[in-house]
């Protein structure tokens, strides 16, 4: 414990430089010392816990982790959103979806979403009437089987209305029961015409689903799959999807009849467009996430603490 009187000198320092804003030379000339011990005196005081700094970061980032993923994954771009206590993730991470579209879309573009209760999020952070000369397009067909808010059809209108842009329709449900049936669809010119647009866009934003939580398995379940063909879809170790296009803990594309059942983007679709930006919250996305990373579609990821945490861990 320092003496007294130099405790009471190093707050007096601290109150002059921290809270009054005087320079040090000031606070040298007060104290009657010279300007290198009032540098000394303002370190003491911030090592000895008189003086505690905090930074706000009013984007309510964490710049850490961005860069550890960014490095760790190859990725182009990181968005990690601070985890508030008592506060679900999702709405952070919405939001700085929201922002990182609004900083990499621009006129004249092309924007192709998903769907799922993270793209909605992101949507529903977009401000209204942004100006933006851009055409909204689905990657994936209409979903029925889940509510209307989080499918593909109500995003893209949504979006579209809130970028002050354009849209168009993939008029075809996403899944089917059947592979003959998917062929059938996929025949018809209207829809072939959509998914090559759809291939086309200039950048992508696709919600990140993890096998058994939330909508991945209400997907699977939509599907009406016989116990045979659950049991080959499950024999390749799934964890997570995207567009309704599932991957193992490889990031390797899952056959058989699940995938044979969808109408979307494929990987390789995916691929080929320029900037694709995934989304998602929550330590229970990690294992879904990781494998979504290692499908080396992504090039951005927009996530939040716990779950970047899960990521690195």
């Amino acid at each position: 414990m320092p003496p007294p009187r130099e405790q009471q000198l190093l707050v007096k320092a601290a109150r002059l430089y921290y809270e009054e804003g005087r320079s040090q030379h000031q606070i040298a000339e007060t104290l009657g010392v010279s300007r290198s011990s009032v540098s000394r005196m303002l370190t003491a005081a911030r090592e000895r816990g008189i003086v505690q700094i905090r930074i706000n970061d009013p984007a309510g980032r964490d710049l850490d982790l961005e860069g550890e993923l960014a490095a760790r994954f190859g990725l182009r771009d990181c968005r990690v959103a601070e985890n508030a206590a008592g506060e679900r993730p999702l709405p952070r991470v919405g939001e700085l979806g929201a922002r990182w579209l609004l900083e990499n879309v621009h006129s004249g573009q092309r924007v192709g979403v998903s769907w799922g209760r993270s793209l909605q999020a992101v949507v529903q952070h977009v401000p209204e009437e942004s100006a933006l000369d851009v055409e909204v397009l689905p990657l994936v067909g209409g979903l029925s089987s889940v509510e209307s808010a989080i499918s593909g059809e109500e995003l893209v209108r949504d979006l579209a209305a809130r970028l002050g842009g354009r849209f168009q329709l993939l008029h075809a449900p996403a899944l089917l029961t059947s592979r003959a049936g998917r062929d059938i669809l996929l025949a018809e010119p209207s829809i072939r015409d959509a998914l090559d647009r759809a291939r086309k866009v200039h950048v992508a934003v696709v919600g990140i689903g993890s096998v058994g939580v939330g909508s991945s398995a209400a997907l699977l379940t939509a599907m009406e799959l016989t116990p045979e063909e659950r049991a080959e879809f499950e024999g390749h170790h799934p964890v997570g999807d995207f567009c309704a296009r599932f991957f193992d803990a490889d990031g390797r594309p899952v056959p058989g009849p699940v995938d044979d059942r969808v109408i979307s983007t494929s990987f390789a679709d995916l691929a080929g467009i320029p900037t694709v930006a995934g989304v998602a919250a929550g330590a229970e996305k990690a294992r879904g996430t990781l494998g979504a990373l290692r499908t080396g579609v992504l090039d951005v990821l927009i996530c939040d603490q716990s779950l970047a945490g899960a990521l690195l861990d």
